[in-house]
């Protein structure tokens, strides 16, 4: 469903990412692990058209999307999570979730989903009036993730959705991600909780300044020494 071949992005001379290439197949969940500063949120920006590559082609379902821009990628079916949920703060629940449906026009469409999403997370349901500056970071992390699903995409990119959650709040939002996937939705994952990703994703991929060093199903990731070592604390 989505193939990166030789990806460079530059920052001036900068080099962040430095002629990666890796796929995402339909159906999966793909975690993308690495440290603080590996390139992580780059490569999804990039992926998602906020950011244009130096070199190299971003390919969805076969159509190259690295020149087109980030609006029109959503609505061809890809949608970010972004890190730090980056909600509409002056805007209530119900009016984020309505703006991530902005690219369509089928109004019972839309309203299902809405529904879809108050189902998924009962608690938007009950705070959907509420402005979401006012949320917790659990519930705008689930506002976030609610107002992408309603773009209806093919697949969907998540950007450190455990991010200054707690423990419990973590666990919650991962079995969140398993459902969306195994509602027929793609998942890119980038995480910084390398443990809690490798347990949900298919496969997973290490980026170490802008550089893919491993690749694997999430088993073998996790059982690997270097992984075990570099992130799970082993």
């Amino acid at each position: 469903m989505l193939k990166i071949e030789n990806l460079v992005v530059r920052y001036g001379m900068i080099e962040a990412i430095k002629g990666i290439s890796f796929h995402i197949n339909d159906g999966e969940i793909v975690a993308l692990i690495g440290a603080n500063g590996a390139g992580k949120t780059t490569t999804m920006h990039t992926i998602s058209g906020l950011l244009k590559p130096f070199d190299g082609r971003v390919m969805l379902d076969d159509v190259e999307i690295s020149k087109i821009p980030a609006y029109k990628i959503v609505s061809m079916g890809l949608a970010q999570v972004p890190e730090r949920r980056r909600v509409f703060s002056e805007q209530t629940v119900e009016e984020n979730l309505s703006l991530g449906a902005y690219t369509r026009n089928d109004k019972s469409g839309i309203a299902e989903d809405l529904e879809s999403v108050f189902e998924k997370f009962p608690r938007l349901k009950e705070r959907r009036n509420q402005l979401a500056g006012t949320l917790s970071g659990g519930e705008q992390q689930m506002l976030a993730m609610g107002r992408a699903l309603m773009a209806r995409p093919k697949i969907l990119l998540m950007d450190e959705p455990s991010m200054g959650l707690s423990p419990l709040l973590v666990k919650e939002i991962f079995r969140t991600i398993e459902d969306i996937n195994k509602q027929g939705t793609t998942v890119l994952l980038v995480e910084q909780n390398a443990k809690m990703a490798l347990q949900i994703a298919h496969r997973a991929y290490v980026l170490e300044t802008g550089k893919i060093t491993l690749t694997g199903t999430g088993k073998e990731l996790a059982s690997s020494e270097q992984v075990k070592k570099a992130y799970l604390g082993g």
